[in-house]
């Protein structure tokens, strides 16, 4: 997963802005589906079942999987409510503030992978 968009050369005590999209993603697919001929009609369909999975997710859910990718991308594999975690969270994205990767680092030990 890419670095959120938005984060300026600040420091923030806000946490990431979720964009959920996932309902227009799930009716382009389906669109396609009713369209699909036969050879492309399972690939379509576990498409759908995925999507329809991702846009049941919380918003909290959203923010600790960002976390876990974020920690993964800079080869953490430590315990997620340690202060290392937050470290590395920093390391991964510079420009979050402690308080903001506090923050985070409580959902990802809410939501662990």
């Amino acid at each position: 997963m890419a670095p959120l968009a938005g984060l300026s050369g600040k420091k923030h005590d806000v946490a990431p802005i979720i964009i959920r999209d996932a309902d227009v993603i799930v009716a382009a697919l389906r669109q396609e589906l009713a369209d699909a001929t036969p050879e492309e009609r399972p690939g379509l369909e576990r498409a759908v079942a995925l999507a329809e999975a991702t846009a049941t997710a919380t918003e909290s859910e959203l923010r600790a999987r960002w976390v876990h990718s974020r920690l993964a991308s800079v080869g953490f594999t430590g315990a997620i409510d340690s202060v290392p975690a937050v470290k590395a969270l920093r390391q991964a994205e510079p420009k979050l503030s402690l308080l903001a990767a506090a923050e985070l680092q409580k959902d990802a030990v809410q939501h662990p992978q």
